[in-house]
């Protein structure tokens, strides 16, 4: 502790003081506010980025469910068994739908396409806001006892299908389980199911080539009476994923994959989170340039005060106790300037989620007016844990350097 406390004591001293050159105060100060540009800079970048990343990902997840439950082999299974029956009585599921879909034909007016078909309970369309994923047309897939569609953007766009009026019945087909050889008409191999197209999605990825149907005409359409695709469960309170999902999986074994909103467009999430990074390393790679100023700020110092130094060698001092305290002027340096850019850009990040005076420039009725922003704690910890670690790296070495060409003319001991 007295080791440390004479370096500290000087370290603070030397970063208030006044110096007898004033480049070496300019110099301090350039440090200092290169430290807090760049780590302003981080802060403010990353949580804007956590606001688009949220928002990209709020508009690909509005018609995922909070866990969907798949075989690990094969595309079809029995949703009939004990497990699922113990699943469906749970308590913290607001919503238990089994999904049937698969790829078809879609054929309207002679024109055709490539479509998934996916059969759902009609009550299941209550988990997504109507507003989120209907572009026009009506949010609905059966009427007493007729059977209607809702559409992806892509299939309305290349068929040209109408929502409303008497023109609207689509086509689709697939391929019957018992094809015969023998059969002299093709269209005797595939099952044909015509239905009306009551809706169109909103334009997104997800579900652009989709065939929304209910779950008992898909069945017939398909061929298959009780088996099912997948299970798709919306939560309570989803919050409490995870710990659902671990429960969920350890109840379903190894035979059947439970997977959370992420895992469902793994390539998505990786591609969002990769970006980030990328972005998070650039922008540390020029911190680093920054924080290099101290190098020159030490260096000045030294020099500034070899009369110091003389006085604390004939004082017994060693070349480690010099080393450390402008060691610990370069940490200072560095800490000032990524407090202050933190707090900066914690306020920075707070008006904009406030005010939202950064905007898109985007025209009227777009998707986002004002950059969206999202402030998470683990950035700024891991941002201030980032400066800290590089402002000790340069601090260290750029002392050893200084103090060994100061220590030829003022002849410091070693240990």
């Amino acid at each position: 502790m007295r080791k440390l406390r004479v370096p500290l004591l000087f370290a603070v001293r030397y970063l208030f003081s006044k110096k007898s050159v004033n480049a070496i105060n300019v110099i301090s100060a350039i440090s200092v506010v290169g430290v807090f540009v760049s780590t302003a800079a981080l802060v403010i970048v990353l949580s804007f980025y956590n606001g688009m990343e949220k928002f990209i990902l709020s508009m690909y997840s509005s018609f995922a469910p909070h866990l969907r439950i798949e075989p690990v082999k094969g595309k079809l299974f029995d949703g009939s068994g004990i497990p699922f029956e113990e699943l469906r009585s749970d308590t913290a599921l607001q919503s238990y739908s089994e999904v049937l879909e698969d790829k078809v034909l879609v054929q309207y007016d002679n024109q055709q396409f490539i479509g998934l078909v996916k059969g759902v309970p009609p009550q299941s369309l209550h988990n997504q806001n109507e507003n989120e994923i209907l572009q026009s047309g009506i949010y609905s897939i059966q009427t007493d006892s007729t059977n209607m569609a809702l559409i992806g953007a892509q299939i309305q766009a290349n068929l040209k299908v109408p929502i409303s009026g008497i023109y609207n019945n689509v086509q689709l087909f697939f391929p019957r389980k018992d094809i015969s050889i023998h059969n002299l008409n093709p269209l005797e191999d595939f099952n044909i199911q015509n239905i009306d197209v009551v809706g169109v999605l909103t334009y997104q990825p997800e579900f652009d080539n989709l065939v929304l149907a209910p779950i008992g005409f898909v069945r017939d359409l398909l061929g298959e009476e009780h088996k099912i695709s997948a299970v798709e469960i919306y939560l309570k309170n989803p919050n409490h994923i995870d710990k659902v999902q671990k429960k969920f999986q350890k109840e379903l074994g190894a035979d059947f994959d439970v997977k959370n909103r992420q895992q469902q467009n793994p390539t998505l999430y990786k591609t969002i989170k990769s970006e980030k990074w990328i972005v998070f390393f650039i922008l540390t790679f020029i911190g680093i340039i920054a924080i290099f100023n101290i190098v020159g700020s030490l260096t000045m110092l030294v020099i500034d005060k070899k009369e110091d130094m003389k006085i604390l060698q004939s004082l017994g001092a060693e070349r480690s106790m010099v080393e450390g305290i402008f060691f610990l002027e370069g940490v200072f340096i560095s800490l000032i300037g990524g407090t202050v850019g933190i707090i900066v850009g914690y306020i920075f990040c707070k008006l904009q989620e406030m005010y939202g005076f950064i905007r898109t420039g985007s025209e009227e009725g777009s998707l986002i007016d004002v950059y969206p922003i999202d402030i998470r704690l683990e950035d700024f910890i891991l941002v201030f844990l980032t400066v800290v670690a590089l402002s000790l790296i340069v601090s260290y070495f750029s002392s050893k350097l200084s103090v060994k060409e100061i220590g030829r003319v003022t002849d410091i001991r070693s240990e």
